[in-house]
């Protein structure tokens, strides 16, 4: 494993975050594997192969993500050893203000999600969607005021357009509040709209990046075929991932990324993030993890290095849905 700064911080991470989206997700998905009984050796897993940076989010299943996180994960090693991120700002109760990033969710959430985590502090506190009615000022603020508190060490956001987090960026500056460190958007060898503005946008300001579904649901471990299906449980079980549902330009940096693991020795996901760890803006995708050997596999990926030639084979096949500014 190797490890290294969130964007322009003091904060070293692990090259390789594992994500809580499926705990808790035992009987609400076919691929949902952790619960009470089972996350502890996962977690045994991430911290054996090195990993030390968990991401989890209040939203995931229904906050039950977060109670496994406290209950098995902060049990088994020092606090200071981990690193521990999650998010805010989607729906939590049909309460009205039970939502979004104004002053009154955020400060009643981060308390929520402390007892949840059984902790004293957030590593790093991510927006997880803006909320379209409140000012960002008001949100940077409230941030700023929670990180004053020491309830938060760092902030960051999630998905959103680039002229967004890019105000979150500047009233930051203006003010003199927290500033973003971490961007978890959207990216992978098939999902590449975000070199367009927002990857560009984290690169000039030090922002670091540690995108989810870097595998692309699996798809990416190229282990699926045209006519549907795969191995996985989640190939199975995902509606998501059905075949027609990928480009010819997506299969074809399937077949691409087959060849140059071969090349290399490992396996196609390992060859997958290993494209993305050797982008400058990049600190460490998010995985998702069904067994136990993919956990020690993301880990090995972090050795593997590609040359100029392999990275553009991978990126050459790529159809852009609208071309990049220049």
């Amino acid at each position: 494993m190797k490890y290294g700064p969130l964007g322009r911080s003091g904060l070293i991470v692990s090259r390789i975050c594992l994500g809580g989206n499926s705990w808790g997700a035992k009987g609400r998905r076919g691929w949902g594997k952790f619960d009470e009984r089972e996350a502890p050796e996962y977690f045994k897993r991430a911290l054996d192969v090195g990993i030390t940076f968990f991401d989890t989010a209040d939203t995931y299943n229904f906050g039950r993500s977060e109670e496994i996180m406290g209950a098995t994960l902060l049990k088994m090693a020092k606090r200071e050893d981990l690193v521990i991120s999650t998010k805010v700002g989607i729906r939590m109760s049909p309460g009205h203000n039970d939502v979004g990033t104004g002053r009154k969710h955020l400060m009643a959430s981060v308390d929520e999600q402390l007892k949840r985590l059984q902790t004293d502090y957030i590593d790093v506190y991510q927006v997880h969607r803006l909320d379209p009615h409140t000012p960002v000022e008001e949100t940077m603020y409230t941030l700023d005021q929670i990180v004053k508190s020491g309830k938060v060490r760092y902030i960051g956001g999630s998905t959103m357009p680039a002229y967004k987090f890019a105000q979150m960026i500047m009233i930051a500056d203006w003010k003199g509040y927290a500033r973003p460190i971490a961007m978890q958007n959207l990216y992978n060898l098939i999902a590449r709209e975000e070199e367009k503005e927002m990857n560009r946008l984290c690169q000039e300001q030090g922002v670091g990046l540690i995108p989810y579904s870097p595998l692309a649901r699996g798809f990416l471990a190229a282990n699926r075929t045209r006519g549907g299906g795969g191995a996985t449980e989640r190939s199975k079980n995902d509606a998501n991932v059905t075949a027609d549902s990928y480009r010819d330009c997506d299969w074809e940096i399937a077949e691409r990324l087959k060849k140059v693991a071969a090349g290399k020795n490992c396996s196609p996901a390992q060859a997958a993030l290993a494209w993305m760890l050797g982008k400058p803006y990049m600190a460490a995708p998010i995985i998702g993890a069904t067994g136990l050997d993919q956990l020690t596999s993301a880990a090995q990926a972090t050795e593997v290095v590609l040359t100029a030639d392999e990275t553009k084979l991978l990126e050459e096949p790529y159809e852009f849905r609208v071309p990049p500014a220049n």
